[in-house]
């Protein structure tokens, strides 16, 4: 009877856990960023939490990656610097919105691959990637913050077909975006993206 009590009570404390961190959570305002109207590599913001974020996209060698001819297939390596590394994030493929208040999608790529799993990317770069230090999530995300205190990563990410999961960039205007993940999906403030186009078929 004691050892199905503590039981009871062990998933009552990590339901909570879970729970209260986004039941609670405030938005921390907009990330700043002006959506380049350029194919740029590189874009900084100055968020309204006081916060300078940065977002770039490089060739696996390491060169600034061109961003207006995607290819399916190629890598890309994408790094962050100025993140809150308490709200975790998506890095993916997605619709960039109309406003700037709106969350960017939908994406493609989905939820990374062997996320449910708890073995995301460890069959090499996806389409979309989840940052997040939280425990109670690090085991499913792909990866936590390289370095939380300056709110750094750098993620590999596989170029998705063009078309997919509701959304079509051949006629959408996307962008390699970070957003806040699912537990602060209201919160702008990670929002950052890098305006990308796709090779003619």
């Amino acid at each position: 009877m004691f050892a199905l009590l503590a039981v009871a009570v062990l998933v009552l404390v990590v339901v909570l856990a879970v729970l209260i961190p986004i039941l609670t959570h405030r938005s921390a305002g907009g990330s700043g960023q002006e959506v380049p109207d350029a194919f740029v590599s590189q874009a900084s913001a100055a968020g309204e939490d006081g916060r300078t974020r940065t977002l770039s996209v490089e060739t696996p060698d390491g060169d600034p990656a061109e961003l207006d001819a995607l290819q399916p297939g190629e890598t890309l390596v994408v790094r962050g610097e100025g993140f809150d590394a308490s709200i975790g994030i998506y890095v993916a493929f997605c619709a960039i919105p109309v406003e700037a208040d709106e969350r960017p999608g939908p994406c493609l790529g989905g939820i990374p691959e062997g996320a449910e799993e708890g073995r995301a990317g460890d069959d090499g770069p996806l389409p979309s990637a989840w940052i997040t230090d939280a425990w109670a999530w690090r085991a499913f995300a792909t990866q936590g913050y390289d370095d939380p205190e300056t709110g750094a990563f750098a993620v590999r990410l596989a170029v998705p077909e063009p078309r997919g999961d509701g959304l079509d960039c051949t006629v959408t205007r996307c962008a390699i975006a970070t957003r806040a993940d699912h537990t602060a999906t209201g919160d702008r403030v990670q929002d950052m993206l890098l305006p990308v186009a796709f090779a003619d078929d």
